[in-house]
C-alpha cells in the first residue's frame, strides 16, 4: 500500500506538470506558444515569430510513401555470373518516397516540351535532353518502326521512357522538383502562371527562396504575424524536398517490399523476387499462372503463344502493369532496368555505412561574385562549385592506396588514380580501368533479360553517359521528420 500511494503521488506530480503545457487554466499550449520560452508563436506583439510545430510531409505528385527501417541488401541467391559485387549486409534506410511507377514517355515528353517553351533560343537545351532513340537499333533486327514511334507516338504513352542518361535522368528530376514546388505556389494563390518564362528568367526552388525570382503573384500572398505579405521561406514547409534518383539501397529496399512480411519486429518470409514466393508466375486464384513481370522466359520467347500473350508485353509494357509489390510499387522487377544515384564499386557493400549506404557524394557551394551575391548560369539555375568530391573515397585515390613498389611522387601518377578506381596494371606502367567516377549502378530487370537479374540484390554499371533501350529510371524523395508520421 505504501508503494502504491508513492506511485499515486509521483504520477499525480507528473500529471500536475505536464498539464502546465496543454492549455488548461493558464499554462502554456505546446502548439502555439514555445516550451522552452513560454512566448506565443505568431504573434506580433512579442515579435512575430511564425512556427508550424505540427507540420507533417505530405507526398508529392506520383509518389509512394516507403517507410524505412533495417533489411539485409546484397546477394540472395547463388552468384551465377561470379561478379562478387554483392556481398549481403545487414544495413537500415531511413524512410523516403519513391515514384509509384517508372517515368512514362508522356511524363518525359512534358519535360521535352516545357524546354522547347522556355528556351526557344537554345536548341542545345533541347537536344541535351532528348532520350536517344537510336538505341532501338540493332544489325540484325527490324526495330526502325520503335526508333520512329516508341519516344513519340501515343500509343506508347504509358511506356517507359528508355534512351535515357545517367545525366539525363538527374536532369529531369531537378526539372520535376522546380515545376511541382511551383505549382504548389500557384496553388495556394502566392504566385501565378506565369507563360511568359524565359532564359534566365524561370522559376528554380532556390532561385525563388533567394529572392532571385518575382515572377506573376498571385492573390493570396502569405502575410507574416503582422499582416505583411512575405515571401515563402523553406521554414514553412510548403515546399517539397527535391526530387532524385533513389540511392541503391534505397531502391533494393523499396523493391522487396518486406513490410507485407513481418510480424511485430520479426521478418516471417524473406524474398527472392518482389513477390513472395520463388516462382515467376502468380499463384493467386483470379491469376494463376500470369506471369509476374516483363522478362525474357527462354531463348526467343518474349512474350508466349498468340492466343494466350502470358505477359502481353512484346518489349516494354505500360509502366503500371503486373501487379504492384507490397509498397504499391509497380514493375520493380523487369520492363526495364533502372538508374540509381550510387558510382559503381564491386565492393560497395563492404565499404558503405550501415545507414543510408551510398557512394556518390559530392559536396557544393552555391557560386558568389565579389560582392557576395548568388550568381545565374546561362539557364537561369544558381550556379554551383564543387568543394569535395568524396565518389572515390578509399577506394583508388593516391591517399588511400598503398601498392608495394609504387612510386606516388608523380603528378600524373596522383591524377591517374584521384580519377580512376585502381584495378590492374597497364603496358605503360600505369594504372587502368574501366571503372571510373563516372560509372553508376542500375537495377532490376528487363523486358531483355532473364529471371536472374530481376532479383532486387543483383547489380549492373554503365557509363552515367550511355544509354539503351531497357533502361529507365523513377524519382524518390527524401522523407523530412517521423519515419512514420506522428
Amino acid at each position: 500500500m505504501k508503494f502504491k500511494a508513492i506511485l499515486f503521488v509521483g504520477l499525480s506530480v507528473l500529471f500536475a506538470s505536464c498539464s502546465l503545457f496543454k492549455g488548461d487554466g493558464g499554462g502554456f499550449s505546446k502548439k502555439n506558444t514555445s516550451n522552452t520560452t513560454g512566448w506565443e508563436f505568431n504573434e506580433p506583439e512579442n515579435g512575430g515569430f511564425q512556427a508550424d510545430a505540427e507540420y507533417a510531409q505530405f507526398a508529392g505528385p506520383g509518389l509512394k510513401f516507403i517507410q524505412g527501417g533495417t533489411f539485409t541488401m546484397g546477394r540472395v541467391e547463388q552468384d551465377v555470373m561470379y561478379d562478387w559485387n554483392n556481398s549481403p549486409r545487414r544495413v537500415t534506410v531511413a524512410s523516403f518516397y519513391m515514384d509509384e511507377c517508372e517515368v512514362s514517355n508522356l511524363n518525359y515528353r512534358e519535360y521535352l516540351y516545357w524546354i522547347q517553351r522556355v528556351y526557344p533560343e537554345r536548341p542545345d537545351k533541347y537536344m541535351e535532353a532528348l532520350p536517344d532513340t537510336l538505341v532501338w537499333r540493332e544489325e540484325l533486327a527490324y526495330n526502325e518502326p520503335y526508333l520512329e514511334n516508341y519516344l513519340r507516338h501515343p500509343a506508347y504513352s504509358k511506356y517507359p521512357v528508355v534512351g535515357v542518361s545517367w545525366e539525363q535522368a538527374q536532369a529531369y528530376c531537378k526539372w520535376r522538383t522546380d515545376r511541382v514546388n511551383e505549382q504548389l505556389l500557384i496553388n495556394r494563390g502566392v504566385l501565378a502562371h506565369d507563360n511568359t518564362q524565359s532564359g534566365q528568367n524561370i522559376f528554380t526552388t532556390e532561385t525563388y527562396l533567394a529572392g532571385m525570382y518575382e515572377g506573376n503573384q498571385g492573390n493570396k500572398p502569405v502575410e507574416d504575424a503582422s499582416g505583411n505579405a512575405r515571401r515563402i521561406r523553406w521554414e514553412d514547409g510548403i515546399l517539397l524536398p527535391d526530387y532524385r534518383l533513389p540511392t541503391e539501397a534505397e531502391w533494393e529496399y523499396a523493391a522487396y517490399g518486406l513490410i507485407g512480411n513481418t510480424e511485430g519486429e520479426l521478418l516471417t518470409e524473406r524474398k527472392l523476387y518482389p513477390w513472395n514466393g520463388s516462382y515467376l508466375r502468380d499463384d493467386s486464384r483470379k491469376d494463376r499462372g500470369r506471369m509476374n513481370a516483363n522478362f525474357v522466359r527462354g531463348r526467343g520467347d518474349m512474350m508466349g503463344m498468340a492466343g494466350a500473350l502470358n505477359d502481353n508485353a512484346d518489349i516494354t509494357a505500360p509502366v503500371n502493369s503486373y501487379n504492384p509489390n507490397d509498397f504499391g510499387l509497380f514493375c520493380m522487377a523487369g520492363n526495364v532496368n533502372e538508374w540509381v544515384a550510387d558510382v559503381y564499386r564491386p565492393l560497395s557493400q563492404e565499404e558503405v555505412n550501415e545507414f543510408q549506404p551510398f557512394r556518390g557524394t559530392v559536396y557544393t557551394n552555391y557560386k558568389k561574385d565579389q560582392d557576395g551575391n548568388l550568381i545565374l548560369d546561362e539557364f537561369g539555375q544558381l550556379a554551383v562549385d564543387t568543394v569535395a568530391d568524396f565518389r572515390n573515397y578509399q577506394d583508388g585515390d593516391y591517399q588511400s592506396q598503398i601498392i608495394e613498389g609504387q612510386d606516388w611522387n608523380t603528378e600524373r601518377d596522383k591524377l591517374q588514380t584521384e580519377n580512376m578506381y585502381v584495378q590492374s596494371k597497364g603496358d605503360d606502367g600505369g594504372f587502368t580501368s574501366l571503372i571510373t567516377d563516372k560509372i553508376r549502378v542500375y537495377k532490376g530487370g528487363s523486358w531483355k533479360d532473364r529471371p536472374y537479374w530481376l532479383i532486387p540484390g543483383t547489380r549492373r554499371y554503365k557509363d552515367q553517359r550511355e544509354s539503351t533501350n531497357d533502361l529507365g529510371f523513377r524519382c524518390a524523395m527524401t522523407r523530412v521528420g517521423s519515419p512514420q508520421g506522428f
